[in-house]
């Protein structure tokens, strides 16, 4: 029974990792940051010179890993960092501080 959790955990490092890797999806997260952890989906989009369907598309892979999560405020969407979740990343990296070789 212990591997259902380890395996858990481990996927949810991959996910969370593989949200970190593209630099558009890190810029998302440090611009919702700076903005006192949310804003609107249009005010994220604006930040950028790509299309808004990547923009969604990046948005989205942030909020299958868990980083983000929105709520609907009549048409449009508000998104806000999950900073739990981003425990994950930070947990992991401070790991190799703990344990030195």
């Amino acid at each position: 029974m212990a591997r259902a959790p380890a395996k858990a955990l481990q996927d949810a490092y991959e996910a969370v990792f593989t949200a970190l890797a593209h630099p558009a999806r890190r810029l998302i997260l440090m611009t919702l940051n700076f903005e006192g952890g949310e804003m609107k989906a249009g005010a994220i989009a604006a930040q950028f010179k790509h299309a808004w369907p990547t923009t969604t598309r990046h948005l989205q892979v942030l909020e299958d890993a868990g980083l983000i999560r929105h709520e609907r405020q009549g048409r449009e969407r508000l998104y806000r960092i999950d900073k739990k979740r981003m425990e994950l990343a930070r947990d992991w990296l401070a790991w190799f501080f703990k344990n030195p070789v």
